[in-house]
């Protein structure tokens, strides 16, 4: 019976450089190129029982990054810990005009002027900093999902709009995409907790609907605090909620309900919404929104911009 692969404990945890491994003498190259370890990339190799969630992707990416280039866009917001990425995304990187990077799978390369001051290094991969970040996605994205980026930084990084865009003003005015980013930080609310809690809010405020309160606190009479509603018109006294599936598990759902008593108690009213009604039927939500507020439904949805 063939004994199993010796694997050194340096190379079980993330992607390493094989040319590295080989003359530290923890891998020949024979063994390299066996069934244990996946190529990556050109020189980076990871061992097969390791999974790839795109921070670990970032991390092989980084090793073949030219000096003065860095991890950017939506890669560089989950790095910081904002929801900017789905797995499928490619690693987006930034390197500066004056460089070239080989085309690598599953790499989105953006030639742009990056300074120093643009970087910062988070366990040990270079990734643009919070603000540069922002200005990216703002300039990048189509105006519904560039809002959504730009919410998730601005709640996870507490950053603000007035920063990005005196960074978009400092020189920066001719660069590709800057001539959206007034339209993309005039939608930014600080408070928003989800990507969902966005696109909800963007739906309602695209169908004419006034702008709601985020994070609103509902306290009783006793002081005693009751719930933090996603949106809220307090005057009508209307919660408005996107409900993920989380809420589907057993000890939500009573949770949820204890909540909502609460609520009416006070007088409350609340609509909570799935992700079916927000992408499927945004009509249909926007309709009963407008009928809880006792305005008559005028206006029209388009898409997503």
């Amino acid at each position: 019976m063939a004994m199993p692969a010796r694997v050194p404990d340096a190379l079980r945890t993330g992607p390493f450089r094989g040319s590295d491994a080989v003359r530290s003498g923890l891998l020949s190259k024979r063994q390299l190129e066996s069934g244990a370890w996946r190529r990556l990339l050109k020189d980076v190799y990871v061992h097969q029982d390791v999974e790839l969630p795109h921070r670990m992707r970032c991390r092989a990416v980084a090793m073949v990054l030219p000096p003065g280039a860095a991890i950017s866009g939506a890669s560089a917001g989950h790095l910081l810990g904002a929801d900017t990425v789905t797995a499928a995304d490619p690693v987006e990187v930034t390197v500066p005009r004056e460089l070239r990077m080989p085309s690598h799978p599953g790499v989105r390369t953006r030639y742009s002027a990056l300074q120093r001051d643009d970087v910062l290094c988070m366990d040990g991969i270079p990734a643009t900093m919070p603000v540069r970040t922002a200005f990216d996605l703002a300039r990048g994205r189509g105006l519904d999902e560039a809002v959504v980026a730009v919410d998730a930084l601005i709640y996870v990084c507490r950053i603000e709009a007035d920063e990005i865009a005196a960074y978009a003003g400092a020189g920066r005015s001719r660069w590709h995409g800057v001539g959206r980013i007034g339209r993309v930080l005039a939608l930014t609310e600080p408070g928003a907790e989800s990507p969902m809690e966005t696109r909800l809010r963007l739906a309602l405020l695209r169908a004419g609907l006034p702008t709601p309160v985020l994070q609103h606190r509902v306290w009783d009479d006793t002081g005693h605090f009751v719930a933090r509603l996603d949106l809220a018109y307090v005057e009508a006294r209307l919660g408005v909620e996107y409900d993920g599936d989380c809420h589907l598990d057993p000890s939500a759902v009573r949770k949820d309900l204890r909540r909502q008593n609460a609520l009416r108690a006070l007088g409350w009213s609340l609509l909570r919404f799935t992700a079916d009604d927000l992408l499927r039927h945004p009509t249909r939500m926007v309709v009963q929104v407008c009928a809880a507020l006792g305005l008559p439904y005028r206006c029209h949805l388009t898409g997503a911009q």
